[in-house]
C-alpha cells in the first residue's frame, strides 16, 4: 500500500515525488517511458520556482550547471529598442537556462537518494480507479500486468496526458495563428547571457544562452514547418536579424504549434492533475514547467496534512481556486508573447517598437513587465 502514486516522471513528477518522499511518504513515480527524455525543450526556470527548488535542496545544482541570464534585449531591423532587467529578486536575481536534460537528471538523482526505489520506468498507467478510501492504479509494462494501490494518484503526465480524458473529458483546446521552429547552435553573437528578442516585421525571432556556449533560436512561422533542417532555420535566422548561424553546429531542432487547454478542476477525488496535465499554455513565455513545479509546492504540504488525517476539503478548493488563476495568469501572459511576435508592415513596427521602448523607460511599467516576464 503506497501513500502517493505520481504518474509521469517529467520535471514536475520528480519533483512532486521528491517533495511527498521528503515528506517521509511512500511514493512511487511510475513513468511510460524507459529512460530520461532526450531532448531539452523547457529551459527556462524563474525566480518563484527556483525559490521552491531550493527548498527542496536542488537548486543551487541547477544554478551552477546553468546560465544566469540578468536581462532581456530587443532590437528591430539591426537597432537596439529596448532593454529588461530581470534582477529584482533578492534571492535569485535572474532568468535560469538549463536543459530540461539536466534538470530532470538533478531531480530523478534527489529522488533516487531518498529512495532508491521511488521510479518505476517502462511502466504504461491504463486505468486510475478511485474506489473512495483508495485510489487503484492499473498498468502494463515488459513484466506483464501490474496494480498499484495507493491513498492519493497525482497525474503529471505532461499535455498528453493518457489520463486527463478520463478525469477531464470534452474539455477543448484553443489553437493559436502560431508556429515556430526552434534550434539549438554554437553562440557567436557577442550577446553573452543576454536573452534577446528581434522584433522583424516577418515576425519575432528569439534568442537565448545555454551552457557550453550555445544558444537556442526560436522563430516565429506563419505555417507549420514541414521538413524543416537546420539549414532551414539558420537562412530564417539570418535573413530576419543579419545573425549567421552554423548548421553544422545544430544540437537540436524542433518545429511544433501553440494550444492551450485550462481544466475546470483539478482535483478529482483523489485524484489531482498538475502542471500541463491541468493546464497545458503556449511555451513562448517558458512559464508551463514553472506553473507545474508552484502546483506541486502548493499542494504538497494539503497531501502531508491529509494523510495525517486532516480534513483538507477547503484546503482543496482554496489550491484549485488558486492554482486555475495562475494558469489562466500565465495563459494571457503566453498568449501577449505570441501577439508581439506576430509580423507587422515595418511603418508599424516602428511606431510600435517606439511606443514599447517609451513605455519600458518608465521605472513603474518596466517593474510590472518585469514582475510578468519572471512570473513573480
Amino acid at each position: 500500500m503506497l501513500d502517493v502514486v505520481v504518474v509521469g516522471a517529467g520535471p514536475v513528477g520528480l519533483f512532486m515525488g521528491l517533495l511527498l518522499l521528503q515528506g517521509g511518504h511512500k511514493v512511487r513515480i511510475l513513468e511510460r517511458r524507459t529512460g530520461r527524455g532526450t531532448r531539452s525543450r523547457a529551459i527556462g526556470i524563474h525566480p518563484p520556482a527556483l525559490a521552491e527548488l531550493e527548498r527542496a535542496g536542488v537548486a543551487q545544482e541547477l544554478v551552477r550547471a546553468g546560465v544566469q541570464i540578468r536581462r532581456g534585449v530587443a532590437y528591430s531591423q539591426r537597432r537596439k529598442v529596448a532593454e529588461l532587467p530581470f534582477s529584482s529578486d533578492p534571492a535569485f536575481p535572474f532568468i535560469l537556462a538549463v536543459p530540461q536534460t539536466v534538470t530532470e537528471k538533478v531531480l530523478e538523482d534527489a529522488v533516487l537518494e531518498v529512495d532508491e526505489a521511488a521510479i518505476a520506468r517502462g511502466v504504461n498507467v491504463l486505468e486510475v480507479c478511485d474506489d473512495g478510501p483508495n485510489v487503484r492504479v492499473r498498468a502494463a509494462s515488459s513484466a506483464g500486468s501490474q496494480e498499484f494501490t495507493a491513498h492519493l494518484v497525482i497525474v503529471a503526465d505532461g499535455a498528453h496526458s493518457s489520463l486527463r480524458c478520463r478525469f477531464a473529458p470534452n474539455v477543448p483546446s484553443n489553437s493559436y495563428p502560431d508556429a515556430y521552429l526552434m534550434g539549438d547552435f554554437p553562440d557567436s553573437t557577442g550577446h553573452g547571457a543576454d536573452a534577446v528578442l528581434y522584433l522583424e516585421p516577418a515576425g519575432i525571432v528569439e534568442s537565448f544562452p545555454l551552457p557550453g556556449g550555445v544558444r537556442r533560436w526560436v522563430v516565429r512561422l506563419g505555417a507549420p514547418a514541414t521538413g524543416a533542417t537546420a539549414d532551414t532555420l539558420a537562412g530564417l535566422v539570418e535573413s530576419r536579424t543579419g545573425e549567421v548561424l552554423e548548421p553544422a553546429g545544430n544540437t537540436m531542432l524542433s518545429a511544433f504549434e501553440v494550444q492551450s487547454r485550462l481544466l475546470p478542476r483539478m482535483v478529482h477525488g483523489r485524484v489531482v492533475m498538475l502542471g500541463d496535465a491541468a493546464h497545458e499554455i503556449s511555451p513562448i513565455g517558458g512559464q508551463g514547467m514553472n506553473l507545474g513545479w508552484l502546483d506541486a509546492a502548493a499542494l504538497s504540504p494539503i497531501i502531508d496534512a491529509s494523510l495525517a488525517g486532516t480534513d483538507v476539503g477547503a484546503l482543496l478548493q482554496d489550491f484549485e481556486k488558486t492554482r486555475r488563476k495562475a494558469a489562466v495568469r500565465a495563459s494571457r501572459q503566453a498568449g501577449l508573447n505570441m501577439a508581439l511576435g506576430r509580423p507587422l508592415p515595418p511603418a508599424a513596427m516602428t511606431v510600435r517598437n517606439r511606443l514599447f521602448a517609451g513605455l519600458l523607460g518608465m521605472p513603474g511599467v518596466t517593474q510590472l513587465v518585469e514582475r510578468r516576464f519572471t512570473m513573480r
